[in-house]
Formats: C-alpha cells, structure tokens, sequence
C-alpha cells in the first residue's frame, strides 16, 4: 500500500473520531505539537521506529512528546486511544506522517491556510498588518495560520508563502530574473 495513503487514511479517521468526540480543534493543536516534536528532535522518530523500545514507552514517550499541547482530558483520551490503534496494528513508526496528514486534513476542512512571510528586514507593525489584510482579502472567507521571518539574504523586498503559492517581491529575486535575461 501506498505510504503517503496510509496516514492520510488513519488521519481522516483520527478526524472524524475527533469529530464525534467534538476535540478537534484540541487534537490538532496535539498534532501540531507532535509534528513540532519530531523535527525539533531528530532521535524520536528512531525511537518510535525501535523495535526494541516497548509499545508501552514508546507510548509514553509520544504522550510527553505533546505535553502541554492541551488540557482536554477527551483530546488526550482520543489522542492516547489512538496511539494504542497504531500500536496494534504496527503503524506507530508512522505517526509522524499521520499527524501532519492530520494538520492539513484539519487546515482543509476548516480552510485555514498558512502563510509565511519572510522579509529582508523586520518589517514594521503597520506594514505587516496591511499584509495580513491583503493575505486576508485573498484568502475569501478562510481564516490563516501567519508566521514570518528575517532573511537578510533577500537583500531587500519580501516573499510570501501562502499554501502552495509564492508571491517572491524580493530584490534578490529581481536581480537573479535581470541576470537570466541578459545570458539569454
């Protein structure tokens, strides 16, 4: 089986439990801490993937992975129910995958999109603020997940990642379309 379908599978499933138990919004916030674990530490996901570390640590150590994602005790419950699935049925080394297909299973249902804006220079507050009405106005109803950042290697201007889309409004863009046009 295809292993990009598998944990899209389990996190349209963990979505509609979610759902019935109405913690979704609580689970993701689980999912998204869980995600962050593992890049955070490289080393987890060779734990998990450990066949000589104990179903029961490495439940365990996937808890306290998200500690402090949430206080609902149902999000918990759900989120512990199905780390017990996974184990059961041999798919823990791919939960790592499974809460990102989660994220994005959440973000599409809810149209929530991420945008990333990275910048040449802190930008100011008025300015960012005008860019996250325009990013708002484009989006048409849905709501965002905003972060950005300094890149000074942009030398200047700024690029803005929206979902799939890049709007690249920096200099050092512009300079590397003038370079391509003059070899050309």
């Amino acid at each position: 089986m295809d292993q990009g379908l598998i944990p899209s599978r389990y996190a349209k499933a963990l979505y509609k439990v979610g759902a019935e138990r109405k913690v979704n919004p609580e689970l993701y916030k689980v999912m998204q801490a869980l995600s962050g674990a593992f890049d955070a530490e490289p080393g987890l996901a060779a734990s998990v993937a450990n066949p000589f570390v104990t179903d029961k640590d490495k439940t365990a150590l996937l808890r306290t992975a998200v500690q402090g994602a949430t206080t609902d005790a149902t999000a918990l419950e759900t989120y512990t129910d199905f780390l017990t699935l996974l184990i059961r049925n041999r798919r823990i080394d791919m939960v790592r995958e499974i809460a990102r297909a989660f994220t994005d299973y959440y973000r599409k249902e809810n149209r929530i999109a991420r945008v990333e804006v990275v910048s040449a220079a802190p930008l100011s507050p008025a300015v960012e603020a005008r860019l996250k009405s325009i990013i708002e106005a484009h989006l048409d109803g849905g709501s965002m997940e905003y972060s950005s950042r300094v890149d000074p290697g942009l030398i200047g201007g700024f690029i803005v990642n929206l979902n799939s889309e890049r709007l690249d409004a920096s200099v050092r863009n512009e300079l590397k379309q003038l370079r391509l046009s003059l070899i050309s």
